[in-house]
């Protein structure tokens, strides 16, 4: 963990950047000099659904069903607010990793006191633990509906994905891309089919995404609404965007980075508008089917894979539902990795082993997943996938807040700084995220 002598800290930082997170893919896919914008746009694209991957993880699915069962469609606006306010950090994110050629974990580190920092590093592999868990009880709930794997099997069972992960990894990054890319439009295959099934109303459904009042007077509405927006911006989504940028070879010059700033961000806008899809197909389905036949208290991904077959009147609905998840999952669990390597990396500047740092991580969730399933069963592991969104919630602001102030800092950006109107667009923002998050989690605690 000792800093480099030989270069002094740049202007604005209190240390001076070392070697990159993922030093094994940086800028290993090259950029083109010239060409069409296509070419050129088709060399940035992949880093931003890697990004998408986070905001439509397992952990997401039960605030999405129980908001769809409960209230119909009227918080279809929340995800589509949740949705807004992610693509601004995302593209934050992006423009922080490619401006000063730091992630937002190295940021940190070369910023802040080393106390600090330490806490922060601390903070953020809670949340990557947190998130973890949901992967994995999401994929052990998924290979139990599918396959009758009991869920105490299924969680010792997906800790051997780590293999998958090692094998892609070692292809090259564009490979894990790919398999990223195709497991989300499996997800999106799945609900596109599900609602031909389950008809819902398209006007009803474009209603839903107008803001409604009744989501702040109804406190039971308002509750699973902070949810909703709690579990959608992920914390170890803004570390991990802002060093997979970094994997492109574009030319340091400015006019080259802000090229490269506007390409990732449509990147990521983009595949984020395709994570919108696939949160609200999740709320209609469940509107347009529990809570129009009157199963308003279904807010178990269990519950809702039981009743899809005799509610849609088709034997394969639960099955695509299933295999959705199973996917979901999976991609959760390869972006994970990467967010655990980087953040490990950039927070203490030491290497570990891409196998060692996804079996360090594992066990930090796998243990009380297997604790909790062996003595209580399902209702216990859903008990657990609540508490993990609860971390994230808890953790969520000390990544909001540096990156925010970072992209806002002239000495840090030059001129890529953050526009006045963009400082208090985001600044705003991140309040909004704090309170809501905060509210969620005193609330959480007092239930």
């Amino acid at each position: 963990m000792e800093e480099p002598a030989n270069s002094p800290p740049e202007e604005g930082w209190l240390k001076s950047s070392t070697k990159p997170s993922l030093s094994e893919v940086y800028r290993s896919i090259p950029v083109p000099n010239k060409g069409s914008w296509i070419r050129k746009f088709l060399a940035f694209f992949g880093p931003g659904y890697l990004v998408a991957v986070g905001y439509m993880d397992p952990g997401n699915w039960a605030t999405d069903i129980a908001g769809g069962s409960l209230f119909n469609y009227t918080l279809l606006s929340v995800i589509l607010i949740s949705n807004v306010m992610a693509i601004l950090l995302q593209s934050l994110a992006a423009k922080l990793g490619i401006a000063t050629g730091r992630d937002l974990a190295q940021a940190c580190r070369d910023h802040y006191s080393k106390p600090v920092s330490m806490m922060l590093w601390v903070l953020c592999e809670l949340a990557i633990a947190a998130t973890d868990l949901a992967e994995l009880i999401g994929t052990a709930i998924a290979l139990n509906l599918l396959f009758g794997i009991p869920l105490l099997y299924g969680v010792i069972l997906t800790a051997l994905d780590v293999l998958l992960v090692l094998l892609l990894q070692n292809k090259g990054f564009r490979y894990i891309e790919a398999i990223v890319i195709s497991l989300i439009v499996t997800v999106g295959i799945c609900f596109g089919i599900e609602l031909v099934w389950a008809k819902p109303d398209l006007m009803s459904v474009s209603q839903g995404f107008i803001p409604s009042a009744e989501i702040v007077k109804n406190p039971e509405m308002l509750y699973i609404a902070i949810g909703i927006l709690g579990a959608t911006v992920m914390p170890h989504n803004l570390y991990l965007h802002s060093s997979i940028v970094q994997t492109r070879r574009y030319k340091k010059t400015p006019t080259a980075k802000k090229e490269a700033i506007r390409y990732a961000t449509i990147d990521s806008s983009v595949a984020l508008f395709f994570a919108l899809f696939i949160n609200a197909a999740i709320l209609i389905l469940s509107a347009a089917t529990f809570h129009r036949s009157g199963n308003t208290d279904v807010a178990d991904i269990g519950d809702a894979y039981q009743l899809l077959d005799p509610l849609l009147g088709t034997t394969i609905a639960s099955t695509l539902f299933g295999i959705a998840l199973l996917a979901a999952g999976q991609n959760s669990t390869l972006t994970g990795t990467l967010a655990g390597q980087i953040v490990m990396e950039g927070f203490l500047n030491i290497r570990l082993k891409p196998w060692l740092r996804r079996l360090i991580t594992r066990l930090i969730a796998i243990v009380p997943a297997i604790i909790i399933t062996a003595m209580y069963g399902s209702k216990g592991t859903m008990q657990l996938l609540v508490l993990s969104q609860v971390i994230l919630s808890l953790q969520l602001s000390f990544a909001v807040i540096p990156l925010v102030k970072f992209t806002s800092d002239s000495k840090k950006m030059g001129a890529f700084v953050n526009p006045s109107w963009l400082k208090i667009l985001s600044w705003f923002i991140a309040l909004v995220i704090a309170g809501l998050n905060g509210y969620l989690l005193y609330t959480t605690l007092l239930s």
